[in-house]
């Protein structure tokens, strides 16, 4: 079974294919930390836990064993006030304005299968052979707090998925301070720390250090995950690479402001959390009431970053994202932002899709600019009906055009924001988050609508899908353009206007739970001014993000690099642009931009009328060649090979699960003279098998390009590119 009780030992032994996490009960009942690392055979015997008096300013709740401190105790989800002085996992302000609580061991329940978590998303299992949970239920019983953890352990992935339900069971009202979604206290602190950091169009940089005494927290406090850093961090071993060494990563499937902290103590031991931004929030629990944290998704490995990558992508994929296109190859699409932008009709959409069809693209996607006045960034948000005046004969018209042509016609939102220049915001100035009496604050021209209202989320859910509903649409682009500020909603009391942000999550959960339910067979990518909103929350509900507005090739070796941490390529949305391009001014040859979008869902965001014939003839070969590969590409396993972040090259490859066939793509940025001959080592590949390149005939054994390496060719300029295609020969 993966989680075994040992009753005499107080002690619960949950394994994952590869690892193991141990909690035990101590004294009263409190719940230890004891392990998590490299599967165990068992848990049982002396040593997994040793307690010893440390310091005599380590205070002790049980005068008659010093021993005991929650100071210097490993916890499973501690607690403040009651001697441990770290950072808490959870904190309640009770009803006699006290935050003094302490949870200890009631009960808990083993059971096959994975509950789902009410109103947000979480990891799923298909059936109940695939995972078992642990319920660990904790009480207080002076302050009538009961809170239930939550663990499951999956069959297939070295992944545990961790969160937490509090039950108010007083006679009072109690407030809730912080509720994070796990916390992991780690033996000592000679770790390094790895995150994802960056802007917008900048996302999700790398960066590596090494943990110091004290707390480094990565946050976000601006109502999304934010393109400033992800909910995602690592602690990894000092000699970990890419290949080898232990990695412990922790991933929150939430799509609002978040916090994760790597702590160091006195003792050098290290304390991990993650969840609920603590910061401005508060939730009220009546009598009876109830909270549910998001989700924590917690992976173990021992095969360095690339193998806990390659976890999360796996999990992630196919038990996190849902619906038709899950398992589904994407389409290649063109869209006509950076074409147009807010400057087109309906006549030069039905030239670019014209186009398109000539070249083998699948898809068109009309991008802003199609409804109310919107000339501009200025107007119009919340008025989701067609500008007759760019397309006289409505959405219905267009679509069926573009369908003549041979393509899907897919459409972009920006459903959560309202322009103050709209007749939504005129009817209902109370409908966006404001505090009264407070300025409201403009991001991009516009409000954010107050999701946190049944009546907002209820008129999104009707004309949203009343637009989807009103012609043959096959693809929506979501976006959404700026952080929250002035966080207040006019609808909540004073004593819970702390829960607004959390508040508008659930209700843009339930929003995207009816609409992509309502149409499934439509596919939804979600954006927020590129990566700024780029989670496991979205995934749940969007099975791809646009993954940045920059677009220039270059810039997205490091973007892209970076979100393959934790997120599969089938996720990201990934286009080739014109040049000089758009964000940075950068040339870079149409092959390249190319060999960079086809690590992703690939597509153009271009005036292709305005190719000469021979870049039409080159596009061509780039469709036909990502339709050959896109089953590979989307769906196969990720080798990063050469880190963007740490010279000039790039590389990684995308490996079938049964070995057969890769796809190898490797950059070189800046040309440099007389370069010393270089060989790229392959990874994932059959050491046993032959592989023939497909493009050239040559052949050479698994385990030469493995350890000796694929030729690199001399390459000539700066921004270049070479790929290659492996099949085993049989």
């Amino acid at each position: 079974m993966p989680i075994q009780f040992d009753q005499a030992q107080r002690l619960f032994h949950l394994q994952t294919p590869r690892s193991s996490y141990v909690i035990q009960l101590i004294k009263d009942g409190h719940p230890a930390h004891v392990y998590w690392g490299p599967k165990l055979r068992s848990a049982a015997g002396p040593g997994m836990l040793t307690l010893r008096e440390r310091a005599s300013f380590s205070p002790n709740p049980y005068p008659d064993d010093r021993t005991i401190s929650f100071d210097t105790l490993s916890q499973e989800y501690p607690a403040y006030g009651t001697s441990d002085f770290r950072h808490p996992a959870y904190q309640v302000k009770l009803a006699n304005g006290s935050t003094i609580t302490e949870l200890v061991y009631e009960s808990h329940r083993v059971y096959a299968g994975k509950p789902g978590l009410e109103g947000l998303p979480a990891t799923y299992a298909e059936t109940d052979e695939e995972a078992e949970t642990l319920e660990l239920t904790l009480v207080d019983r002076v302050a009538g707090l009961r809170a239930v953890l939550n663990y499951t352990v999956f069959r297939d992935h070295d992944a545990i998925a961790r969160s937490v339900r509090f039950v108010n069971e007083s006679a009072a009202p109690v407030e809730l301070l912080r509720a994070l979604s796990a916390s992991v206290d780690f033996k000592h602190d000679r770790y390094d720390l790895v995150h994802l950091y960056g802007a917008w169009a900048n996302e999700r940089s790398m960066a590596r250090e090494t943990l110091r005494p004290g707390a480094k927290a990565i946050e976000s406090r601006r109502g999304s995950s934010s393109h400033q850093h992800n909910p995602f961090v690592a602690l990894l071993s000092p000699d970990a690479t890419e290949q080898a060494g232990e990695v412990y990563g922790f991933s929150l499937v939430y799509s609002g402001s978040f916090a994760a902290q790597a702590e160091v103590d006195q003792f050098r031991t290290a304390r991990v959390s993650i969840g609920i931004n603590p910061f401005d929030f508060g939730w009220r629990l009546e009598p009876g009431a109830s909270f549910q944290t998001p989700e924590a998704v917690l992976v173990y490995s021992a095969e360095g970053l690339g193998g806990m990558s390659r976890t999360y992508h796996r999990l992630y994929r196919t038990r996190l994202c849902r619906g038709e296109f899950r398992d589904r190859t994407r389409p290649v699409l063109v869209n006509n932002w950076e074409a147009t932008y807010f400057d087109f009709n309906a006549d030069k959409i039905a030239s670019i899709a014209a186009e398109a069809q000539k070249l083998g693209i699948e898809l068109f996607v009309l991008d802003d600019g199609w409804f109310g006045h919107r000339d501009d960034d200025t107007t119009s948000l919340g008025d989701w009906s067609v500008d007759r005046n760019k397309l006289p004969d409505g959405l219905d018209d267009l679509a069926k055009r573009v369908n003549g042509y041979g393509l899907q016609f897919g459409l972009w939102f920006e459903p959560e924001m309202v322009s103050p220049d709209s007749d939504l915001y005129r009817a209902h100035p109370d409908w966006c988050l404001h505090v009264e009496g407070r300025r409201r604050t403009r991001g991009r021209n516009q409000l954010i609508l107050d999701l946190s209202r049944d009546d907002v989320c209820d008129y999104l859910i009707e004309t949203i899908g009343g637009v989807l509903a009103s012609a043959p649409i096959a693809y929506v682009k979501w976006d959404m353009n700026r952080n929250m500020s002035e966080i207040g909603s006019a609808l909540l009391p004073p004593e819970r206007q702390r829960e607004t942000a959390h508040r508008y999550m659930l209700g843009l959960y339930r929003v995207l739970e009816s609409i992509t339910s309502r149409f499934p067979h439509v596919l939804f990518e979600s954006c927020s001014g590129g990566g700024g909103r780029f989670d496991p929350g979205m995934l749940h509900y969007m099975p791809q993000t646009w993954t940045s507005d920059n677009s220039d090739a270059v810039c997205r070796l490091k973007i892209q690099y970076g979100t393959s941490l934790v997120y599969p390529i089938s996720t990201m949305g990934a286009h080739v642009s014109a040049v000089p391009n758009h964000q940075v001014g950068r040339m870079t040859s149409l092959k390249t931009r190319a060999d960079v979008a086809m690590s992703g869902n690939f597509g153009y965001e271009l005036d292709l009328t305005k190719f000469s014939d021979e870049e039409k003839e080159e596009v061509k070969r780039q469709v036909a060649q990502y339709k050959e590969l896109r089953q590979l590409v989307q769906f196969g396993d990720l080798y990063r090979l050469r880190n963007p972040f740490e010279g000039n090259d790039t590389a990684w490859m995308v490996v079938s699960e049964d070995r057969s066939e890769a796809f190898v793509a490797f950059f070189r940025v800046l040309a440099q003279p007389n370069e010393p001959l270089d060989w790229l080592r392959l990874s994932g590949l059959d050491a046993e098998a032959d592989y023939e390149v497909v493009e050239t005939g040559e052949r050479f054994g698994g385990d030469q390009l493995m350890y000796a390496g694929l030729p690199i060719p001399q390459l000539h300029g700066d921004f270049q590119s070479v790929t290659c295609r492996l099949r085993k020969i049989q």
